[in-house]
């Protein structure tokens, strides 16, 4: 287990990434505000998949191998580059339907699986784990991967009570919003271009060197 001023700096770290927007967040404020509290909430349980993902590749060493490899790193890449960006094509064409305050226009299941997409392959957060992640880590130690493991779990938890913060802050507006033509707008244009872009901002991550 790592030192005590250890945990503590990490946390500081971890806050800090946190609290700088990111693709995370701006997917929490789309799908909570565009769908309500309980899909927002989905998302994130999405969303902390994907950095559970990230922590473990990170552990593994996975993380360091992807960025060294053009090959694979490229193949997990435009895997999501593709879904990401079908997916936000699929929405702008989707065609608006009435709407009252308790319907969605994605399921949970769709925002908890697009959640871990857009997680898994959220280049800030990755940038988190190939450069400033290792700097905690005493890789001459002979539990370097457990002392990975256990600061992995505290980002994932962090992350979880930040991004939850998000949801439930983001979903209270949804009811106001619903007084006039912004949320079908939301769930159409905001979504469909969202992910359109996220895709685009995949496309352009390249490898850590």
């Amino acid at each position: 287990m790592p030192e005590l001023s250890t945990i503590l700096a990490f946390c500081a770290a971890t806050v800090a990434l946190l609290l700088i927007p990111g693709p995370a967040v701006i997917y929490i404020l789309n799908r909570s505000i565009g769908d309500g509290r309980k899909v927002g909430l989905a998302a994130v349980g999405g969303l902390e998949v994907g950095d559970a993902i990230q922590v473990l590749f990170a552990s593994l060493g996975l993380s360091a191998v992807l960025a060294a490899s053009a090959t694979l790193f490229n193949i997990v890449k435009w895997a999501g580059v593709a879904y990401l960006v079908y997916t936000g094509i699929r929405t702008l064409m989707r065609v608006p339907v009435a709407l009252d305050g308790d319907q969605a226009a994605v399921s949970t299941k769709q925002a908890f699986r697009q959640g871990i997409i857009v997680n898994a392959l959220n280049p800030k957060t990755a940038l988190f784990f190939l450069s400033i992640f290792p700097q905690f880590i005493d890789t001459a130690s002979d539990h370097a991967q457990l002392q990975s493991l256990f600061l992995g779990a505290i980002f994932v938890v962090l992350a979880t009570l930040f991004n939850g913060s998000y949801s439930l802050m983001a979903s209270g507006l949804r009811h106001l919003l619903l007084r006039g033509r912004t949320l079908p707008f939301i769930q159409r244009y905001v979504s469909g271009s969202l992910f359109v872009g996220l895709g685009l901002l995949a496309a352009t991550a390249g490898r850590t060197k």
